[in-house]
């Protein structure tokens, strides 16, 4: 449908009433599951995990997505450790601060066996939130976009650090929100320094984005300010439809 009325972004009085607090992401990059248990996985990551999740007053957002057969062949870059990333964790903190007891927190359920089922990791990113920009067919403002239903995402990773907001005209993005990594805690030690993490929330197929992304991009880096390790559509988790969006 068409949203009626201005954009949130154009609205001093709207925007006057507050903004986000939320100013950092983690991330976990899995593979799929060994013996095809994705779904089973997703289900219960979110209705036992993700939810415990939102009992520390840091974290403002969190979010799965999953890649599928047709995603992987529609990727504009795709190299190691990300060419093997099927799965997609991201919690939204206010900042850093929230990290040790997120870390607590896992592993306090899985001391209690609230954690049954892995997947293989390919590792983990933090990053601080260095822009953001909404489509004004959105209406709602850059502030609430990981908030607003997406049907899926395009997430860009680069080495080098330029602003992605003219992507936000590719047709089928909604808004986008980008990060500038940085040195993971331990025990989950990674540093992503030089990095850039692009979240391209998608209110198009992601498919159908993914080809229209692919062709702003080769520009961009072709200028040889950012070079693409990952550039992947990916679809968000359904509930209760756990397997409405699978690797295999």
């Amino acid at each position: 449908m068409k949203l009626a009325g201005t954009p949130s972004d154009r609205l001093p009085d709207v925007l006057a009433t507050g903004e986000t607090a939320a100013r950092h992401v983690f991330v976990s990059f899995s593979g799929r599951e060994p013996e095809g248990r994705d779904a089973e996985y997703l289900e219960w990551h979110a209705l036992d995990h993700r939810p415990e999740q939102h009992r520390l007053a840091e974290l403002r957002q969190s979010l799965r997505f999953v890649s599928t057969a047709a995603c992987r062949e529609a990727r504009a870059a795709s190299t190691a450790p990300y060419d093997g990333v099927d799965h997609v964790m991201s919690y939204l903190f206010t900042g850093r601060e929230g990290l040790p007891g997120f870390i607590a927190l896992g592993a306090a359920l899985d001391a209690a066996g609230r954690m049954p089922l892995r997947l293989p990791s390919l590792g983990y990113m933090t990053a601080d939130l260095a822009g953001k920009i909404a489509a004004p067919h959105a209406v709602a403002g850059a502030d609430v976009i990981p908030w607003r239903p997406a049907r899926g995402l395009y997430l860009i990773i680069e080495e080098g650090q330029v602003s992605p907001a003219p992507l936000v005209a590719v047709p089928g993005v909604a808004g986008i929100w980008w990060y500038h990594g940085g040195r993971t805690p331990e025990p989950l030690a990674h540093d992503a320094t030089g990095l850039q993490i692009t979240y391209c929330y998608l209110d198009g197929d992601p498919i159908a984005v993914a080809a229209a992304m692919q062709e702003a991009l080769t520009p961009r880096w072709q200028t040889g300010a950012a070079r693409g390790l990952l550039a992947a559509p990916f679809h968000s988790v359904v509930p209760f439809a756990w397997d409405a969006h699978l690797p295999g």
